[in-house]
């Protein structure tokens, strides 16, 4: 725990924080009906992406065996990240999102403009609040990084299933199985590329996925 305190730690989560915080704003303008002001809820995302932050500068890089953020990427992870995300995008804009873009729609953009926010969002807090505190954490606690990844993508798919429970339309049957199938495949996949590249390399094909919403 004591790297949690390390001062390069905490100087790289709070820049991490503020950009994290910087790229999910244009999520949060798209949000007329927010009960707070914009400005409370960066500063939450500020406060508790430092803390998930931390976690990652903290621990990742001694069961990934490579820098938080890098690009020196290896070319076969790259191009599996590349054919993952094509054939990721492909597959769920074919197979799941006609089914899931009528049961809920408030999931998919109506524009570029809302394409950009969600996906901004998408990589700036979700990915760091799914996979990269999550694996760290569990990684540290565990000793074991195939424990941490089994585990990180069990708690992606209870949020899943929570955020379905509360929903006035919950999704059953096959279409919350397709659903949970599309996100363990995901996660698994971003964890991989969060091993094998970074940051960068998750993101990347996280972006690969959500380009498909482009095309809608």
């Amino acid at each position: 725990m004591r790297a949690l305190g390390q001062p390069e730690v905490l100087r790289a989560a709070a820049f991490a924080a503020l950009g994290s915080a910087v790229l999910s704003a244009p999520r949060l303008l798209q949000w007329p009906e927010a009960p707070y002001p914009i400005w409370f809820y960066e500063a939450l995302l500020f406060l508790g992406g430092m803390v998930l932050w931390a976690f990652v500068f903290a621990w990742s890089s001694r069961f990934t065996q490579r820098p938080v953020f890098t690009l020196h990427v290896a070319q076969k992870d790259f191009v599996t990240a590349l054919v993952a995300g094509i054939a990721g995008a492909l597959l769920q804009y074919y197979l799941s999102d006609p089914i899931l873009r009528a049961r809920i729609p408030h999931d998919f953009p109506a524009n570029t403009k809302q394409w950009l926010g969600m996906t901004l969002f998408g990589l700036a807090f979700t990915s760091l609040f799914l996979v990269f505190a999550p694996f760290a954490w569990l990684a540290r606690l565990s000793g074991n990084r195939t424990i941490a990844a089994a585990l990180t993508i069990a708690f992606g798919l209870f949020v899943v299933w929570f955020k379905n429970q509360r929903s006035p339309t919950p999704l059953e049957g096959s279409a919350l199985a397709g659903l949970l199938a599309t996100r363990f495949v995901g996660g698994a996949f971003s964890i991989l590329f969060f091993i094998r590249g970074g940051v960068v390399l998750a993101w990347f094909f996280h972006l690969l996925i959500q380009s498909r919403l482009l095309f809608e």
